[in-house]
């Protein structure tokens, strides 16, 4: 039996084997036209946008090289600097609340309260509504309460503010609730009952033992939470548009106008600005993933 067994194995690695010979020979030409439409789709638009932020142009067909005069113009606009700690701020407001937010709703929702699926839909639907369509419906919210008071959303920088602030969490916390449900759910049930053996209260199981294990869903809703905050155009072009005084400009905003704007040398500006918004937004990523991946508990 057992010689059968050993003969009945070899068998069978012998034929997976000239299974994947073909699949490894041809392996080009399954990789090739995605690698193409990576490579038209992302690196030459990439590598094409790296050089025109060295150069002034009106279209990509007049591009003229001016070196690094585009980016000292970028860093000297104080609409740019403004727009950047005005984003940071909003970055940082809203990765707080829109988590913990999330994070408490998904935990209740997980301890088998009646009607948990409805809770769960409801709570997730306003993401899948546009971001322009959801701009516009707050901006009648918040004009209708703040008309109340003689003002509207664009008469104070601090209404914009809360706005968004209000506006994305609406918009963002049913999603990442979903995240954190799933990973609440995947916490090994005989961790929680040894917690309790072992006298721990509720506090104590959640800080110590849940939230520990959860540091893979953690780790992704902050990565979607920061880059999503620092991503933010159509929300706020949608509610605000800047007002006033461009304000309430985010950094995407802040580069469409430029580009867009009337200045002959805006579109160079705007690329350049682009570039650092994406080194910016890519560090600061980086820095998170790693800060939070190394917490994670390997089960």
């Amino acid at each position: 039996m057992k010689d059968k067994k050993k003969k009945h194995n070899s068998g069978t690695s012998v034929n997976s084997k000239l299974l994947r010979r073909p699949i490894q020979r041809c392996f080009l030409l399954f990789l090739a036209p995605t690698f193409g439409a990576f490579c038209i789709g992302f690196i030459y638009p990439f590598l094409r946008g790296l050089y025109l932020s060295f150069c002034e142009f009106v279209t990509i067909g007049d591009a003229s090289f001016v070196g690094f005069r585009n980016y000292i113009d970028a860093f000297h606009d104080a609409s740019f600097i403004h727009a950047f700690w005005y984003t940071a701020l909003y970055a940082i407001v809203s990765l707080f609340l829109i988590n913990i937010l999330a994070f408490a709703i998904a935990y209740l929702l997980t301890l088998g309260i009646k009607g948990a699926n409805l809770f769960r839909t409801a709570f997730f639907m306003p993401n899948l509504i546009g971001g322009i369509v959801l701009g516009y419906i707050w901006s009648m919210i918040f004009n209708g309460i703040l008309g109340k008071m003689n003002t509207s959303i664009l008469m104070e920088t601090r209404y914009g503010f809360w706005g968004l602030i209000i506006l994305m969490c609406w918009q963002q916390i049913g999603y990442m609730m979903i995240i954190y449900i799933a990973g609440l759910q995947a916490v090994p049930g005989e961790l929680i009952e040894a917690a309790k053996i072992d006298g721990a209260t509720k506090w104590q199981t959640l800080i110590n033992v849940t939230i520990p294990n959860i540091m893979p869903s953690i780790t992704i809703c902050l990565f979607l939470t920061i880059t999503n905050g620092f991503k933010l155009f159509d929300q706020n072009l949608a509610l605000t548009n800047g007002a006033p005084m461009h304000n309430t400009e985010m950094l995407a905003l802040n580069i469409y106008n430029t580009f867009y704007g009337q200045s002959l040398t805006g579109k160079g500006v705007a690329q350049a600005k682009a570039v650092i918004f994406f080194i910016l937004v890519a560090g600061i990523s980086i820095i998170q993933l790693k800060a939070t991946r190394s917490k994670e508990v390997q089960q």
